[in-house]
């Protein structure tokens, strides 16, 4: 009997964008299944630069949709360095409300060096200020399909 696999969607706004450097991160991963696919928009966050570029409130940012199965997901989280407090990952409604949530990367300014001020809401974790932001806004990831 063949395994289901979870497929996860994530939009990239940075180096993951290159279809090289998607297949660098995923390519120890035996039998990964990805797919860079379309363009997307993200409404309410916009990027900002420091040593790796992050998101902050307000605006808007064009990426694109990368789908992976839930090793490639570890893979991407490893590379963004989740374990290490670089990123979260938080999740993202699209504007389509029969549409599954996206995964969205979001940098800690402090940690990568952001010289833009970044004014998340008050809370006690970046996770939870920017969870709190993304669900008090109106911040959804628009395709063209």
């Amino acid at each position: 009997m063949a395994t289901t696999r979870t497929t996860e969607t994530v939009f990239v706004y940075g180096t993951l964008t290159d279809p090289d450097r998607v297949e660098a991160v995923l390519r120890s991963l035996p039998n990964a299944e990805y797919e860079l696919g379309s363009a997307a928009i993200l409404e309410g966050l916009h990027r900002v630069e420091g040593e790796y570029p992050t998101l902050a409130p307000g605006d808007r940012i064009e990426g694109r949709l990368l789908s992976v199965d839930e090793r490639g997901l570890e893979a991407l989280d490893r590379y963004e360095g989740v374990d290490r407090g670089l990123y979260e990952r938080i999740p993202v409604s699209r504007e389509d409300p029969d549409a599954d949530e996206v995964w969205v990367y979001v940098g800690d300014p402090d940690r990568l060096g952001v010289a833009e001020r970044v004014d998340w809401p008050d809370g006690s974790s970046l996770e939870d200020r920017v969870r709190t932001y993304v669900s008090n806004r109106d911040v959804v990831i628009r395709t063209s399909e």
